[in-house]
């Protein structure tokens, strides 16, 4: 989990510059969520499993981790072809987000299952 996030972050960074090299901003929106959520908050979830291990091994938590990696995916391509090819694109956003809402409950659930056990 924790080496996607930093794979993101690294595709996301590299996305920047060129935006950056080109000025052009257009695909900023995309660009910061695929930081944001494809990228840190990844690398946040990473660091919960590994500093509560019982958390981590749990299948609720791979499914939780793979839910995420590919919303976080998903959601930010998607706000590029909306703000490259239209509106006709819409859709793709609108499943990225259900998907990352999906695995943020799953998350939650997992940290209040797992939360009892450390202080």
């Amino acid at each position: 989990m924790m080496c996607v996030s930093v794979l993101v972050l690294l595709v996301g960074m590299l996305a920047g510059i060129v935006m950056g090299i080109q000025q052009n901003f257009v695909l900023a929106v995309a660009h910061a969520h695929l930081n944001l959520l494809g990228g840190v908050l990844l690398f946040l979830f990473g660091l919960y499993y590994r500093l509560i291990p019982s958390a981590g091994t749990s299948t609720l938590a791979k499914v939780q981790g793979w839910l995420h990696i590919v919303g976080g995916i998903v959601f930010p391509v998607g706000l590029a072809l909306v703000l490259l090819k239209g509106d006709a694109f819409e859709f793709v956003p609108m499943v990225g987000a259900l998907i990352m809402v999906a695995a943020m409950a799953l998350f939650a659930v997992v940290v209040f299952r797992t939360s009892r056990a450390y202080p």
